[in-house]
């Protein structure tokens, strides 16, 4: 995938990096292709096998390649500055294609203990009965990491920050530890955005987004991608979107191609909000505590001025114990009136959701001992998670000001 604006600066590369004017007609904005099929000038193989170079290879089927797909693809390349990324469904998809690629019947996975929900329960219940081993691990403490490597890892998949509490990873540290291991190093960036760290540059061959969230921005189409090297994102290709079938729709890749020309205005409004939000938090009576990468009190603070360059719009803070956490949960359903109480993340609009300690433990991330305290350390009985979004913090101030 070559990117004529890959040395260019971001808003030039999001807003032009894979479009050009229409050469039929010359408009200036990317049409819309949803066509299953295309007619083809050459004579070319039925099979996706048939083609071994995805950027040569005409349009044929959909679900092989898609023009707007293919724009979107291009995009959050260039921006992780990678070599490739293949966008799917959704951000489970996304997930799911790589364990699915790079792991079989007697591999070892090495996963972040807490990571997005969907994530941590198909570690816990389906890969283990596809015969694939996992280790599951506080990927705050690198020694943890260090000693849960074996000599059949084949893949260590992080997070950073991680849902929904917040915590971080050394990306730097733990990718020195897989290759290492000759393991592949994965990372879900959805809480940073491509925006929050250079993942490339920590030496992560993986940069997994749900580009539901803070790439489309808007709340409105459902997407997953992988980005990194050209091999790398073929073997995903082929074995998800051929195989499997876990393709992105073309009019979600319009909208989220779309969402995306702004992204950097939005990431440094996101931060900027939630900066203010955060610090309002922190001094109400009301709440216990507030985790934020980007205040001095998170316990991570140093890591996160190293390693992100934005701390972009998720805050997490405690009111107390589990049931204050619902009293305060159902006055926000019944005042809020900027805010909505709803889940998913990285959209204009702010949301905020509460999430109990207990529950995730008995659903999700089942966690004992160390691990459990760990993640007590930062959640307590449970957290609001709230997305700030790109509303008038003063506004978004006085909103939660009627419930804390």
């Amino acid at each position: 995938m070559r990117h004529r604006n890959a040395s260019k600066g971001l808003m030039t590369k999001v807003i032009h990096a894979g479009e050009a004017p229409d050469p039929t007609n010359g408009a200036s904005a990317p049409a819309l292709h949803m066509s299953s099929t295309f007619v083809t000038d050459q004579v070319a193989g039925f099979s996706a096998h048939d083609h071994e170079d995805e950027a040569d290879v005409p349009y044929l089927y959909a679900r092989w390649a898609n023009p707007n797909v293919r724009m979107l693809e291009a995009k959050i390349s260039a921006l992780e500055q990678t070599e490739d990324c293949v966008c799917l469904a959704s951000g489970m998809a996304a997930a799911t294609a790589i364990f699915l690629t790079f792991l079989s019947a007697g591999d070892h996975l090495v996963i972040s203990d807490v990571c997005y929900a969907g994530v941590a329960e198909l570690a816990h219940d389906t890969l283990p009965r596809m015969g694939i081993e996992v280790s599951r691990v506080d990927m705050s403490n690198i020694e943890s990491v260090s000693a849960a490597v074996r000599p059949n890892t084949r893949l260590i998949h992080t997070e950073s920050p991680v849902n929904p509490i917040g915590r971080l990873t050394d990306l730097a540290a733990v990718s020195e530890i897989a290759r290492k291991a000759d393991a592949l190093i994965s990372c879900d960036a959805t809480f940073a955005s491509p925006l929050g760290q250079t993942n490339k540059d920590l030496g992560i061959d993986l940069i997994m987004h749900s580009v539901t969230k803070y790439i489309g921005g808007h709340g409105d189409a459902i997407g997953g991608a992988i980005a990194g090297r050209k091999e790398l994102i073929e073997r995903i290709r082929n074995e998800s979107g051929i195989h499997h079938g876990s393709i992105m729709s073309p009019f979600n890749a319009w909208l989220i191609a779309r969402g995306m020309a702004t992204l950097p205005l939005r990431m440094k409004a996101h931060e900027t909000g939630a900066s203010a939000v955060a610090n309002w938090l922190e001094n109400r009576d009301a709440v216990t505590r507030v985790i934020y990468p980007g205040l001095a009190s998170h316990p991570q603070y140093e890591l996160a001025q190293r390693q992100m360059k934005n701390t972009s719009g998720m805050i997490m803070f405690q009111v107390g114990n589990a049931a204050k956490g619902k009293e305060v949960a159902q006055q926000m359903i019944e005042r809020l009136q900027i805010i909505h109480y709803a889940v998913s993340l990285g959209h204009h609009r702010s949301l905020v959701f509460w999430m109990e300690t207990a529950a995730l433990m008995a659903t999700s991330f089942r966690l004992e001992g160390a691990q459990l305290e760990s993640y007590r350390a930062y959640a307590g009985d449970g957290v609001f998670r709230l997305s700030v979004g790109l509303e008038d913090a003063e506004d978004l101030i006085a909103d939660l000001a009627q419930v804390l």
